[in-house]
């Protein structure tokens, strides 16, 4: 159900099909790979980044979207906020309902802590939620977490923090058996041996999935365990502030009704940020797979109290965003389509690279063909190149796509395009915060005692680039140990007199190095009417 100006360009991939199939591309060395990122990767776009003018990040360039959010005024004027109005007191509270604060709040309780949830949408409306293709575990023969933890250091440009990833990948096996107990539904074989793939990046198949909607079954779970352990979940109130006791240690934030915009007083011992990502800021003008609420409010208010960022300069733009229909412009379509045998193809019907290279390097490549090599097919909203999915049904039989990647199967369904017969055409969109605040290995932040951080906002873990599969698993590796680790704190934290005294100081540090903003922070919702948002 393609228009008429692809004719041409499908008709040549058909006929190329059958010698794609057997061709396989070589892979690019490390030399190409660094040529090729630098030239047309969005994050080595100097322009596209500014330097921060306060903070423990002074200096550093930062995304020009995020930087006007570190440099804008807070939402709440700490004179006009009443701290001794609490309404709230726990051991642990937890700002973020996606998969980390899920996680974090459910160890916390395990671990015999009061702990709530606070979330501006509702609990599940998270980038966790709309994860695909699997997560990475070394638990199968052959295997082990030395290797996965080689194939995320190299995949990340040798940057990541080595204490955080080799945490990621030592915990992953318990991590599996933690969800598999809790009764998430993974592809598993008639013996209930778990169904594993490979994913860009990986030397070994370690994808763990359930179909190509793992992200969705995994919050299910979590969230159905946070209800049956009677946590208690704020929906609809965002944190607009962190409040911080006399002795500069994070004891609790000033939460706001997204409603009513009702201001309410948490206090806690411990607080755990699992707000997620920052697709939503459109970095770049780029389209982005994220959630509606994934606009980098943790990096703002874990920022303005204090803690330190790591790689807030890295964004990871997933390789095949849908690049048509335009109903679905940005949407990902899971690297599990090529994992299980698509291969990307250029108009004039040729493959022009290995379809499991890294993230990074596959976006670069389409990028490359759709500017320098002309080479992209032109859509409504730009340009694209062809994901060749019927190879697929023709390299694993007939029903492949039904029983492995259904939901690709109904998204694109929905609008005419059989992706059993017909390819489908992607371009890269802004998919991951690899950048965020940086954290010690009991999930602590750098620079504020007792405020744990987990999951996207957290930067380090996976270095500058992210494997498939390691962002599903940081949020319960990490999720669950910022959880235990923030329990364990509250039983000896006394808190002192709450202020938002840093607030303050921040404005000022802002006023004394000359930033004049309109702007308020955090952003909390996207605004798509073309004026400031005053939510």
């Amino acid at each position: 159900m393609y228009p008429s100006q692809y004719e041409a360009s499908l008709t040549a991939l058909a006929q190329a099909r059958e010698r794609n199939l057997a061709y396989e591309p070589p892979r690019m060395t490390a030399e190409e790979k660094e040529t090729l990122l630098r030239t047309y990767h969005p994050d080595y776009k100097t322009d596209a980044f500014a330097a921060l003018a306060v903070g423990k990040n002074k200096g550093d360039a930062v995304p020009h979207e995020l930087c006007e959010m570190l440099h804008a005024h807070s939402r709440i004027t700490p004179a006009d906020v009443d701290l001794t109005a609490v309404m709230y007191d726990v051991d642990v509270l937890v700002i973020g309902g996606g998969g980390a604060g899920a996680a974090a709040a459910i160890e916390a309780k395990e671990a015999g802590a009061s702990v709530m949830i606070v979330t501006k949408l509702r609990i599940g409306d998270a980038n966790t939620m709309m994860a695909e293709g699997g997560i990475q575990a070394a638990d199968k023969p052959g295997d082990s977490p030395a290797i996965h933890y080689l194939d995320a250091f190299g995949g990340g440009h040798f940057a990541a923090k080595p204490e955080l990833l080799g945490k990621l990948v030592t915990e992953a096996p318990e991590a599996i058996r933690w969800l598999d107990r809790l009764g998430v539904e993974f592809d598993k074989a008639p013996d209930g041996t778990m169904i594993t793939t490979h994913g860009g990046g990986t030397s070994r198949k370690r994808m763990h999935a359930a179909k190509d909607y793992s992200g969705a079954e995994i919050m299910r779970t979590l969230r159905d365990e946070v209800f049956n352990r009677e946590i208690p979940v704020l929906d609809f109130t965002a944190a607009v502030e962190l409040i911080l006791d006399e002795n500069g240690r994070a004891a609790g934030a000033v939460l706001q009704n997204m409603e009513t915009k009702e201001l309410l007083i948490a206090r806690a011992k411990t607080v755990v940020l699992a707000t997620g990502g920052a697709g939503r800021m459109h970095y770049q003008g780029f389209a982005t797979s994220n959630h509606y609420g994934a606009t980098a409010d943790g990096l703002v208010l874990g920022y303005r109290a204090g803690a330190s960022l790591l790689y807030a300069d890295t964004l990871q733009y997933h390789p095949t965003g849908a690049a048509y229909p335009e109903q679905i412009f940005g949407a990902l379509v899971t690297e599990k389509v090529r994992s299980l045998g698509a291969k990307l193809i250029g108009a004039d019907g040729t493959v022009f690279m290995h379809p499991l290279e890294t993230r990074d390097v596959s976006a670069a490549a389409i990028i490359r063909e759709c500017t320098a090599r002309k080479n992209g097919v032109e859509t409504p909203s730009g340009c694209g190149v062809w994901l060749d999915t019927p190879m697929i049904e023709l390299l694993g039989g007939a029903g492949t796509i039904e029983a492995r990647i259904p939901a690709m199967m109904r998204m694109f369904g929905r609008f005419g395009i059989d992706i059993r017969v017909e390819p489908i055409l992607v371009y890269p969109t802004l998919h991951y915060q690899n950048g965020g605040l940086d954290i010690d290995g009991t999930c602590m932040t750098t620079g504020v005692e007792n405020l744990f951080a987990a999951g996207e906002v957290v930067g380090g873990i996976h270095g500058r680039n992210r494997l498939m599969g390691n962002s599903l698993l940081d949020i319960i590796v990490f999720g669950r140990s910022a959880g235990r680790n923030a329990a364990a704190a509250a039983q000896t934290v006394k808190p002192g007199a709450l202020t938002l005294s840093h607030v303050e100081a921040f404005e000022a540090a802002l006023s004394a190095e000359g930033i004049v903003s309109d702007a308020v922070s955090p952003k909390l919702l996207p605004n798509y009417t073309g004026r400031r948002s005053e939510i």
